[in-house]
């Protein structure tokens, strides 16, 4: 789910033949998957496996997107900061966190990240998913995502998996890997080298999204607007996925095929 609706809010940005307005993603199955591996648990408050935000927290959600993170994080009681380049979105999320009643309260900045005009020492935990592989400096953001977050502060960082990269490197519009959307696809060792030059000390690492991952190439075969992804074979997908999800064993299938082609890599870390 995180991962199709947030590269939906990016990639929508691309100028389409047609003014047709944007429509809502059936996120169903996406969601399902997505909390399948471990995000938006609300049982044990963990905003990812190993993550956990609760009211104790201020939240800084660089790259907030539509919000979907940020919206969990303020059901836990957190106070949000939320921070994206696009004023819009930023607007929609926003009014999607104070609309939570146990959300402490919203700070909101529309910001390239550098700098980003957030205090430093101030978060105790710092979200930036899926945006690293956009910049033009990704030491610089690393360097800033370590000023804003205060000693023993956790981080969850994600970015695009190079094993799905290459599929849709192949596969894809060639705008998917122009500005302003991916500009580089980063291994998984430069992106603990991005970490941890940073000062961070890495405590796990994850992958996650076959699902997203396969979706995507899909849709790029359909050759559907992305503004109505409608399509048998994406619909097949779907069904597919709910059906494997729906085994007694589907959990263990889908964690194997995470592993193995995921779409995003995810490194949990922590400010000395």
């Amino acid at each position: 789910m995180r991962l199709i609706s947030k590269l939906y809010q990016k990639y929508r940005r691309t100028p389409a033949p047609s003014p047709a307005a944007p429509v809502e993603l059936d996120l169903g199955v996406a969601l399902r998957d997505s909390m399948t591996r471990g995000w938006l648990n609300a049982e044990t408050g963990e905003l990812f496996t190993n993550f956990p935000v609760g009211p104790q927290d201020i939240v800084a959600d660089i790259g907030c997107g539509d919000g979907g993170n940020a919206r969990f994080c303020a059901s836990r009681g957190a106070r949000l900061i939320l921070a994206d380049i696009d004023e819009g979105i930023v607007a929609r999320a926003a009014a999607r966190v104070a609309a939570e009643p146990h959300c402490a309260g919203v700070e909101v900045h529309v910001t390239d990240s550098d700098p980003l005009p957030i205090a430093s020492n101030i978060a105790s935990k710092v979200v930036c998913t899926e945006v690293i592989e956009h910049v033009e400096d990704p030491a610089r953001l690393m360097a800033e995502l370590f000023r804003i977050g205060r000693p023993g502060a956790r981080y969850l960082i994600a970015c695009p998996d190079p094993a799905s990269e290459m599929i849709q490197k192949r596969v894809a519009d060639p705008s998917y890997f122009e500005r302003p959307n991916h500009i580089r696809i980063i291994q998984h060792a430069e992106l603990d080298r991005y970490v941890e030059a940073a000062g961070l000390i890495i405590e796990g690492r994850y992958s996650h999204g076959f699902y997203g991952s396969m979706w995507w190439a899909l849709f790029w075969a359909a050759n559907v607007p992305l503004d109505k992804p409608d399509h048998p074979l994406l619909e097949s997908w779907a069904q597919t996925w709910r059906l494997l999800l729906d085994q007694p064993n589907g959990a263990a299938v889908k964690h194997a095929l995470d592993d193995l082609r995921p779409m995003s890599q995810v490194v949990i870390a922590r400010k000395p």
